[in-house]
């Protein structure tokens, strides 16, 4: 079963990863008539913006007509086409990896109705997290929450990231029903293309596990608007062995990122089946797309 560990591993280290510099000088600017221009900056000033655009030239936009500007970085041209931001470069279906964001971005991600969270990035190197499965509206049954605090480190810049954080939470409703993890992971590659080597301890009602999980996790960009997942977790207790094996996709709509795959729980003795993971994230606040205040 630990060779199993070993196959995401395996998939995603024979990809390569192509460092690409960065050019802030390209900026993308959305009008409120829905048109979208990429180009140079020539200048920015009160009333308007100047840009030198491959189609159509210098062209002057009136500041009163933009919806949106966004830095464009030279890794996100690709044969002259934009691909989008990862709207989820800190985290593959649910594990996080050692990338964070950046001072004053958030998202809000939910999987199959039930659960929420929301991220927001306090510094460029702190984000905290918090959630909820809102079970109080069935009948007010006992409704999990949590939060999620992660700290960011930067080891190589878009090459090798830390992580380090956690997850604390109670069960309202109940009593003596805590539930939590600490944990450290490693994440080599850039928020496009990357896997990520993590190792955690869980705890429930003040007890904490006897063996630490070990998760192995990665993400490849497949083109303008899609991503290959894999997410797998070894857990090994006094009784048995679980692993837990993700794979599947992202799907780039705009700024909003679907997530969809399958999840194999394979314990030992038991049979082979799947269950389906759907989930969205949906960016806000002090985003790549509206990096650049009017």
């Amino acid at each position: 079963m630990k060779f199993l560990l070993l196959i995401p591993f395996l998939l995603v280290s024979v990809i390569s990863r192509a460092q690409v510099s960065q050019d802030t000088a390209l900026l993308r600017v959305e009008t409120i008539d829905g048109n979208e221009y990429i180009g140079k900056i020539i200048s920015i000033d009160a009333q308007n913006v100047v840009l030198n655009t491959d189609l159509l030239g210098i062209i002057t936009l009136r500041k009163s007509t933009i919806k949106s500007m966004t830095p464009v970085y030279g890794s996100q041209i690709k044969e002259g086409v934009l691909w989008f931001e990862n709207p989820q470069s800190t985290r593959y279906f649910w594990q996080p990896n050692g990338y964070g964001l950046k001072k004053g971005e958030a998202y809000y991600q939910n999987v199959w109705i039930f659960f929420n969270q929301v991220s927001y990035g306090v510094t460029d190197n702190f984000l905290i997290g918090a959630g909820m499965v809102p079970a109080f509206l069935f009948a007010g049954a006992p409704t999990p929450v949590w939060i999620t605090p992660k700290f960011s480190i930067p080891v190589v810049k878009d090459k090798l990231n830390v992580g380090v954080g956690g997850l604390m939470g109670t069960v309202i409703g109940e009593s003596q029903s805590g539930f939590g993890l600490v944990y450290g992971t490693s994440t080599l590659g850039d928020r496009n293309t990357n896997m990520s080597l993590g190792v955690g301890y869980g705890y429930l009602s003040g007890d904490w596990a006897n063996a630490p999980v070990i998760t192995l996790s990665g993400m490849i960009r497949t083109g303008q608007r899609g991503y290959l997942l894999t997410e797998n977790y070894f857990i090994s207790t006094s009784e048995e062995d679980l692993l837990l094996l993700f794979f599947g996709g992202r799907r780039l709509i705009k700024n909003v990122g679907l997530d969809f795959g399958l999840m194999f729980p394979l314990v030992t003795g038991s049979g082979f089946f799947a269950i389906p993971w759907l989930g969205v994230t949906i960016p806000f606040g002090n985003t790549h797309y509206t990096a650049i205040k009017k």
